[in-house]
């Protein structure tokens, strides 16, 4: 039944519960075949619709997850607290049981977050521009949990040998930290190879977060498992990762 579900491997409490979804097994269409969780395409509203159904029906959910609105910025919010639908934030975190913190991604980077205590998790949506911007930093600073007691998966994202930037881009992140060169490959002139990956683990590091597990997929390379945006160009779906704590 949960084929078409990536679970975390890292030492989160028993109380909490993490996946990823995965493109199989759902009922999209080509191009958005078949698992996809976005219902921004109008095209494949419905579908998406039934297959939001379907995750809260085979992970046992008690509440709809909180989906939010991503506008590739810095915002989090507090998912237990707010009552709009679908308000705009690239990042949601909760204390409360059965809260599920949701991001949607395809090619973009997933956090969860969770404490060592099982007390507090949180979803974080880094594209580039979030992450350059400091969502991780911002997620953080609103949680109650210090740093150093969380621990923090990173999700399938665009790997390091597939996201080709520009000097612009590699500028704004080297602006923010020097130290974000080491996550810079030149290509050719003007054009770099962009680890993610590594920058998201600089940033958690000088926020004082220790415990880091993940960041070993390829969105763009690994077509079967994953939806990828600069792969597929623009038409194609979205995987969604969620965290909750159990009552």
């Amino acid at each position: 039944m949960k084929n078409h579900y990536l679970t975390p491997h890292w030492p989160a409490p028993n109380n909490i519960s993490a996946y990823t979804t995965l493109r199989f097994n759902g009922h999209s269409k080509p191009p958005f075949d078949s698992f996809n969780l976005s219902t921004r395409e109008p095209a494949d509203s419905q579908d998406a619709l039934a297959n939001r159904q379907q995750l809260k029906s085979e992970l046992e959910l008690t509440t709809d997850p909180f989906w939010i609105s991503q506008t590739h910025g810095t915002h989090a919010i507090q998912a237990d607290a707010c009552t709009e639908i679908n308000p705009e934030a690239d990042a949601s975190y909760t204390s409360r049981p059965n809260t599920v913190c949701t991001v949607l991604t395809a090619d973009c980077l997933p956090l969860l977050v969770c404490s060592k205590a099982g007390t507090e998790v949180a979803a974080i949506h880094a594209g580039w521009k979030g992450l350059q911007a400091g969502v991780i930093e911002s997620t953080f600073s609103k949680l109650t949990t210090p740093p150093g007691e969380c621990l923090v998966w990173l999700g399938p994202a665009i790997g390091p040998n597939a996201f080709e930037v520009g000097d612009d881009v590699r500028q704004l992140f080297l602006t923010v930290d020097a130290e974000a060169e080491q996550a810079f490959k030149m290509i050719r002139p003007n054009k770099w190879l962009c680890d993610i990956y590594t920058i998201a683990r600089q940033r958690l590091a000088k926020i004082g977060v220790k415990n880091v597990y993940g960041g070993e997929h390829c969105t763009y390379s690994e077509a079967d498992r994953f939806y990828s945006f600069r792969r597929d160009k623009g038409l194609t779906g979205r995987m969604a990762s969620l965290i909750w704590i159990h009552s």
